[in-house]
């Protein structure tokens, strides 16, 4: 990009740009033999993370120098910004040490507690997901919208893990699980590219962190689904997540025990 404006095609772009370039930076470690850290939280990090972070950083500060960054790997920059970036480098990283290709780059702009563009990258998958708002959803560069399923038993819900710590959590899995005609663990942020691009009808996670969250809100929003927290609030930022397709949202929060779509407080 040559030059920077503030209005959403252009952090649509931007947003995409970011993840693609940090993202090349993570593929090229991909497949190589690791070492790997483990934080104090028991998840693993490795030089693929920290690297492909720094790539987004040195972008952001070169066309976006006032706003501020936090990042999964290297913390928080100017956080008192009236905007802000959101970095996670490599959305599964577990997927990645173990050569799996489902994982991607994911980069978010916000406003607040309003997300305002959101992109993700799969180097692995040569796939790219990135929305903003009123711009739409966009895969591969070409307009994507969710499925037109309209029952959980013709859908496939996609969750992170096969079982879920919180009991009550894992018995709404199982619940919706069952009376699905599929159910799958493609997860961690691939799981939500398959929902916004009409492949699968809901993707949950009970609990992430709002760099797992961020960029993947607008997609599927744009898309024409819905994304609430578990309590059924309209936002990324409440550490866990439902995604579906417009038709089946209700019935499979239901049966998840998940409240319905409203404002987030």
């Amino acid at each position: 990009m040559t030059t920077v404006s503030q209005d959403s095609e252009t952090l649509l772009h931007a947003v995409t740009d970011v993840a693609a370039a940090a993202g090349k930076v993570a593929f090229s470690y991909f497949g190589s033999r690791l070492d790997i850290e483990r934080k104090d939280d028991g998840s693993p990090v490795t030089i693929a993370d920290r690297s492909a972070e720094q790539t987004a950083r040195d972008w952001i500060e070169k066309h976006f120098p006032e706003d501020g960054v936090a990042g999964e790997e290297l913390g928080a920059i100017r956080p008192d910004a009236r905007r802000r970036w959101i970095i996670d480098p490599i959305d599964g990283t577990k997927s990645f040490v173990h050569g799996v290709p489902l994982w991607g780059t994911l980069v978010a702009v916000c406003e607040g507690g309003a997300v305002l563009a959101g992109a993700a990258c799969f180097p692995a998958l040569g796939e790219t997901l990135a929305a903003a708002v009123g711009r739409g959803c966009w895969w591969n560069g070409s307009r994507c919208h969710v499925s037109s399923v309209s029952s959980v038993r013709e859908s496939l819900v996609l969750a992170s893990e096969c079982v879920f710590s919180a009991p009550d959590r894992n018995d709404g899995w199982l619940r919706l699980s069952n009376a699905a005609a599929l159910s799958r663990t493609w997860g961690d942020c691939y799981g939500y590219l398959l929902v916004a691009t009409g492949r699968a009808e809901v993707m949950v996670d009970p609990i992430l962190m709002d760099w797992d969250a961020a960029a993947l809100y607008p997609a599927i929003i744009e898309a024409g689904g819905t994304f609430t927290s578990w309590s059924g609030e309209l936002t990324p930022f409440k550490r866990s997540a439902v995604a579906t397709n417009l038709a089946v949202g209700d019935e499979a929060r239901t049966l998840l025990g998940v409240g319905l779509p409203r404002a987030a407080s």
